[in-house]
């Protein structure tokens, strides 16, 4: 056959890079969906308000105008679409995170995924609402200033938890139809 006598072009290594971030990325979209069906079923099923994706909105809209930090982000005035940006962030900044670990373990990960892996990476992660985040929204480090901090770090601990199960679960699920259709 002419396909036999024709020898396969060779993959570029920067195709093969780009389409590696692309699946991780799909893979931390995966993992944020997971990670709000979880605060969800939590909501539901023991009255736990979830983060409000508002307010990171209205942090990214006043970023625009030059304040990075807030004595209370719940106090700035309210920004225009903050809910609609705050949503983009949170599933942007999930796929961003996938795409680091991939760039950190290797995109052999993304064809077989380890949990250990996956679930260390979304705990460390927890490290970027404690140190920035929560101390921008005036909350404090680690939420030290909210009512009740240990609550508010353990609600961020699971969530970031569920994130990386939902990293391997994603992962898992994507190395599957990718063997199914190449």
């Amino acid at each position: 056959m002419l396909s036999q006598r024709i020898a396969p072009q060779r993959q570029r290594p920067v195709i093969m890079l780009t389409t590696s971030y692309l699946w991780a990325a799909a893979v931390g979209l995966g993992a944020t969906l997971l990670m709000d069906i979880w605060a969800l079923f939590v909501n539901r099923a023991f009255g736990i308000v979830p983060a409000s994706y508002c307010l990171v909105g209205r942090w990214f809209c006043h970023m625009r105008l030059g304040t990075f930090k807030h004595a209370s982000i719940a106090n700035a005035s309210k920004r225009p679409f903050e809910c609609t940006v705050g949503w983009i962030a949170h599933y942007v900044i999930g796929a961003l995170y996938a795409v680091v670990l991939v760039g950190i373990v290797s995109a052999d990960w993304l064809v077989r995924p380890t949990l250990v892996a996956a679930l260390l990476f979304g705990v460390v992660t927890v490290a970027v609402p404690f140190l920035i985040m929560q101390p921008s929204f005036g909350m404090g480090i680690a939420a030290a200033k909210v009512p009740n901090p240990s609550q508010a770090r353990l609600k961020r601990l699971m969530a970031h938890t569920v994130f990386g199960v939902g990293l391997y679960a994603s992962a898992v699920g994507l190395s599957r139809v990718h063997a199914a259709l190449f």
